[in-house]
């Protein structure tokens, strides 16, 4: 009897510290996941989107803001005077999307494409990656699913993917700024990057970092948003089964896309300001130098209303954008980890 409940515990033992040695290859798995499943989400949001991202882009530009419009013209004797307008209104959307194809053509809506693929999938992945990890730090130490842990979730992982995916996104808006004719040349991401290196230096490429920062606003309140909205679905799908949680079944997959989008929607709205502001700080040239200064100089020169040009063209791409890639993410989380 000695011998057997030796062999017996030595059996428990055994089994136990398999478990603790499992757990680090599950974190991993888990990690790996988020990974893949962030930047598939990501990548399927950029390709659909990218026209409406270029067009944002040259709306949020001073090239067109700080270009003179001629209102009219009055003749006197001798003297023929023009009225300017220094700060004529933008065009909108569908006019400026028209323009577009005129003058340069189709491939001009794609143009920082490539670099917003090599950019968006390691940008979405090692979000939902640091968001996935920091949540389940702070579900330790904090109340569980709260709503600080996800603000303090959600502004780490803002942080730590705007730091290391920047200098792709100074890239993409600097191409997307470059007005060209029909069949000129457009330059490409590396010859794009090229030249900032060598008129700017590394510094260069981190132009508009204090704007992402600020940004991180908006991320905090998206998911804040997003998290309520998704706890509410799995309320109400447990409500009516009690054994299971969100499945990848339609209903769910377009209520979270719907909660995707309201979310991203509001918290557009309200932090929309610093996309603005980094676009002009990511311009070529001196002239917009801080966070601070250039929100000033841009109040200053073309009024409040200044700072939520391109705001339309912004929610037409990103609520979609934001839909896909939400419903995408968590669609592939849930298939993987029914799977695994």
């Amino acid at each position: 009897m000695r011998g057997a409940a030796g062999r017996a515990g030595r059996r428990i033992a055994a089994q136990g510290t398999g478990s603790a040695a499992g757990a680090p290859v599950m974190s991993q798995r888990s990690t790996l996941l988020h990974l893949f499943a962030g930047g598939c989400g990501g990548t399927a949001g950029a390709i659909l989107t990218c026209p409406l991202e270029v067009v944002k882009t040259r709306l949020q530009s001073s090239q067109l803001t700080l270009r003179p419009l001629c209102l009219s013209e009055i003749q006197l004797p001798g003297v023929s005077v023009r009225l300017m307008n220094a700060t004529p209104p933008s065009p909108g959307v569908l006019k400026l999307l028209r323009a577009i194809l005129e003058k340069e053509g189709i491939r001009s809506l794609f143009r920082g494409l490539g670099p917003n693929l090599v950019g968006v999938a390691p940008s979405r992945a090692i979000y939902f990656a640091a968001y996935s990890g920091v949540k389940e730090r702070f579900n330790a130490v904090l109340v569980p699913e709260s709503k600080k842990v996800h603000v303090l979730s959600a502004a780490c992982a803002g942080i730590t993917s705007a730091t290391l995916t920047n200098p792709v996104w100074l890239v993409k808006t600097r191409m997307q700024l470059e007005a060209r004719a029909k069949g000129e040349m457009a330059s490409s991401a590396l010859q794009c990057a090229m030249h900032v290196y060598r008129s700017e230096g590394l510094r260069g490429f981190y132009r508009g970092i204090t704007a992402s920062y600020a940004g991180v606003s908006e991320t905090i309140i998206h998911f804040v948003i997003y998290e309520a909205l998704k706890q509410q679905l799995r309320n109400s799908h447990h409500s009516l089964s009690p054994s299971l949680t969100l499945s990848p079944n339609s209903h769910d997959f377009f209520g979270l896309m719907g909660a995707a989008a309201v979310s991203k929607t509001c918290a557009s709205c309200i932090a929309y300001p610093h996309e603005v502001i980094r676009t002009r700080l990511r311009e070529e040239g001196s002239r917009y130098c801080s966070f601070i200064q250039t929100l000033q100089l841009v109040v200053h020169e073309e009024g409040p209303l200044a700072l939520y040009r391109g705001l339309l063209a912004h929610l037409i791409r990103q609520i979609p954008n934001t839909a896909i890639m939400m419903a995408t993410y968590e669609f592939i989380v849930h298939l993987a980890s029914s799977t695994l």
